[in-house]
């Protein structure tokens, strides 16, 4: 008889998972589809970085290239150090495989596949650990389309980094459980590719891991059979996940290290802080207008006077769904979080919650100094992503207990508080917006957060009586009710999706009149020592990687971090996307300058008259060659080719220059500065040509009397080597920033190769003193 109880729970408890996973996978086809569909695309960051960078990596691999360096934007740029290249996530590695010209929309779609994939191993994750279905689809549903992962789901990179999470724990847990070195290994690779992510949501994620891993071995010791089984499971994970981040986070490292932000000061980070008026949004997500619908007056806005905040208006949404947060809260006043089973979730979201307020509260300056990883990133408010996947896993979990065990009663005082907290919540909602003068339009998005709320505490106070006679019933009503509820909540809005055609441009399809007009005239500048580079400035946000889709060789671009020596050189930001975004340097104060020049920097695209970017300008000195739909061009008929001969060198302090801007005066058609030379009188000039140019490797040909210097104006980088007619030569960095190579009288054959292992050892060796 006990073997037909087990076997029919068993029976029941598959039915349950089956009907969570189809249950889960028709809600995520319908929050999904305005995306799925393409009627609207992930808007901002999504299409302004990720795309150009998904697109380069796409034709790279089309053309039998290697994506490791790109010479698109930032006059050239070491794409396999950079975090946010997507180089390193499977998903879009292998729709780049796949498609050598992915879309919008095939961007997209990924991005959902991964969060399908992500909710589903949550369920799997619930099942295993003998929690309900209901539970585990309601937290897979809350996690995959509440808080930050739904609100900002333009940060592909960090979305990604928090979708490896349920898998990881999955993984481990069987690991651990089972001791499984087949699970041990998968959740090591699996979590090493949370961790070359490399942004601040995986060093959050890979604090938490380690909290967790840390709890479950404690709670071994407790047990007869004690923690040693966990030992080869654990050590083969951790083997497993160094060698999956070996590579990719000593690149990063090294790069890093020399960029243009090798570490964020406390003043910095404090400015991406999380206020704490935006906690309500767990209860209200559109109460300050966040969507897009209205204008936005929450902090930081012109109301909230002098907040010091720099965020976007979705940076603070922490909406996960009423159902879960009033689960939340009667699982805090329950004493629920308390046990063993959710007590290192419950302190995670503690830990979050604190780190997320950033200076609002002392604890981050201490964690800022003390944690390690943290002072690389900016924006406390990231941690937002981990409220989200904490508060979906407690409300999971109170589902669990709310269905399958008696009900836990609660005293009469904490009955008032758990209706006191939503009370006061909204209470304070109108009278923050009765102080603004918003009131006449944040009532709406008030009702209809304050109507959900109290439809999901009907939902609840039924389910308690529910759960016994129809339990199915029950978790049906409160998880599509979570489902419906997150769809209109967290659904489509101007922070998270917008017409397609608002990208155009960052189609490879497009027909842009700016876009054609600089590859022609790119096109038919080019010679066998010409590859003039473009600039586009003040043409928009999602404009400056345009030049990775189109392969136009860019001297700006989108990204945060930049090598160093280049940014302090051109005076490059992390985005030229408004006219008052680009920037200039004592080295190069103008676009009229001899370092613009030598940048070979030819046409150059603005969204306004090019002397309100550049005051310096006289009027007609960069003749206007066309005005189109998007702005202006202009071209610099004094950029120089991309190959020069130089027959004499003089010696010069680079890092003087940089500071002073005291370029020397002189003919960089036939002499070169380099940090080191001797005197070469009477030499003849010599020539040089491109042979080949490939991302990662170029070619040249060289003929002088004398001999001299090869210069390729291309960025210096110690990644770079060469060789001349086969013989491994030293790369000089020449003119400030590019690069040299000296040959000796005759015909040669210069190879540039971008060997970035190779180099990153050299370095290490290096600094080892090796």
């Amino acid at each position: 008889m006990q073997l037909l109880v087990s076997q029919g729970t068993r029976a029941k408890q598959g039915g349950d998972l089956k009907l969570a996973i189809i249950t889960f996978a028709a809600g995520w086809l319908i929050i999904a589809w305005p995306w799925l569909s393409g009627h609207v695309t992930v808007p901002w960051d999504s299409k302004a970085h990720f795309l150009p960078q998904l697109q380069f990596m796409a034709a790279s691999f089309a053309k039998g290239e290697s994506p490791f360096w790109t010479p698109y934007v930032f006059s050239g740029s070491p794409q396999i150090a950079d975090p946010q290249s997507l180089l390193f996530s499977p998903p879009y590695v292998l729709l780049a495989l796949l498609n050598s010209a992915p879309t919008a929309w095939a961007q997209d779609v990924t991005l959902e596949l991964m969060l399908l994939v992500s909710g589903l191993c949550m369920i799997l994750w619930f099942r295993d650990k003998g929690w309900h279905a209901a539970g585990g689809l309601l937290a897979a549903l809350s996690f995959a389309f509440g808080a930050a992962m739904a609100w900002r789901v333009q940060h592909v990179g960090q979305v990604m980094s928090l979708a490896y999470l349920p898998a990881v724990l999955l993984c481990l847990d069987r690991a651990l459980e089972r001791r499984s070195l087949t699970y041990a290994i998968a959740a090591g690779a699996i979590g090493g590719i949370l961790v070359i992510g490399r942004d601040q949501v995986a060093l959050l994620s890979v604090y938490f891991l380690i909290a967790y891993v840390a709890h479950i071995v404690m709670q071994k010791f407790r047990q007869p059979a004690g923690a040693k089984f966990l030992i080869p499971p654990l050590v083969v994970a951790t083997i497993a996940g160094l060698l999956v981040i070996a590579i990719p986070v000593t690149l990063t490292h090294l790069v890093v290290a020399d960029a243009n932000r090798p570490f964020i000061p406390i003043d910095v980070a404090g400015h991406g802080s999380v206020h704490p008026a935006l906690f309500l949004t767990a209860l209200a997500p559109d109460v300050f207008a966040s969507s897009g619908g209205g204008i936005y007056w929450g902090p930081p806005s012109a109301l909230w006077k002098d907040t010091g905040l720099y965020l976007a208006q979705n940076m603070g949404q922490m909406y996960f769904g009423a159902v879960p947060i009033l689960l939340f809260f009667w699982g805090a006043l329950s004493g629920i979080f308390s046990t063993g089973n959710m007590r290192v979730f419950a302190a995670g979201l503690a830990v979050s919650a604190i780190y997320a307020l950033g200076w609002y509260t002392p604890a981050f300056a201490a964690m800022h100094a003390v944690i390690p990883g943290v002072d690389l990133y900016r924006r406390p408010a990231d941690a937002i992503f981990l409220i989200g996947f904490f508060g979906s896993v407690m409300a999971g979990y109170d589902l669990h207990r709310l269905l399958t065990d008696p009900w836990i009663p609660v005293s009469v005082q904490r009955r008032i508080v758990m209706v006191g907290i939503p009370v006061a919540a909204f209470a304070i909602m109108i009278g923050l917006a009765s102080h603004f003068g918003t009131l006449d339009y944040a009532w709406r998005p008030i009702a209809i957060a304050a109507v959900l709320t109290a439809i999901a505490a009907i939902l609840l106070w039924q389910a308690r009586h529910l759960r016994v006679s129809q339990p199915r019933l029950a978790a049906a009503v409160i998880t599509l009710f979570t489902a419906g509820d997150l769809a209109y909540s967290n659904g489509p809005g101007g922070a998270t999706a917008l017409p397609p055609a608002e990208y155009d441009v960052l189609e490879i399809s497009t027909a842009n009149p700016t876009i054609a007009l600089l590859k022609k005239l790119t096109s038919q500048s080019r010679s066998d020592t010409r590859r003039d580079r473009i600039e586009l400035a003040g043409l928009g946000f999602h404009w400056p990687n345009a030049s990775l889709t189109h392969e136009l060789e860019n001297t700006l671009g989108y990204n945060p971090i930049q090598l160093g020596a280049y940014s302090r050189a051109s005076g490059s930001g992390v985005n030229a996307g408004l006219p008052s975004d680009k920037g200039f340097s004592v080295l190069m104060p103008s676009y009229r300058s001899p370092f613009s020049d030598l940048l070979g920097l030819r046409y150059i695209a603005t969204g306004v008259p090019i002397e309100k970017i550049d005051p310096a300008l006289k009027p007609g000195e960069l003749p206007l060659i066309a005005k189109t739909a998007d702005g202006y061009v202009y071209e610099n008929t004094h950029a120089l080719p991309r190959v020069l001969f130089a027959q004499e060198a003089q010696i010069a302090d680079f890092e003087g220059l940089l500071t002073t801007g005291n370029l020397p005066t002189m003919d960089f058609t036939s002499t070169v500065l380099l940090e080191t030379a001797r005197p070469t009188p009477g030499r003849g000039p010599g020539s040089v040509r491109i042979v080949s140019y490939h991302n990662t490797e170029i070619q040249l040909a060289t003929d002088s009397p004398d001999g001299g210097w090869v210069v390729l104006n291309d960025i210096w980088q110690p990644w770079w080597f060469a060789d001349v007619d086969g013989k491994d030569v030293p790369v000089l960095k020449a003119n400030v920033l590019f690069r040299a190579v000296e040959v000796s009288p005759g015909r040669h054959t210069v190879t540039y190769r971008f060997r970035p292992l190779a180099g990153a050892w050299k370095q290490l060796r290096g600094k080892a003193g090796i």
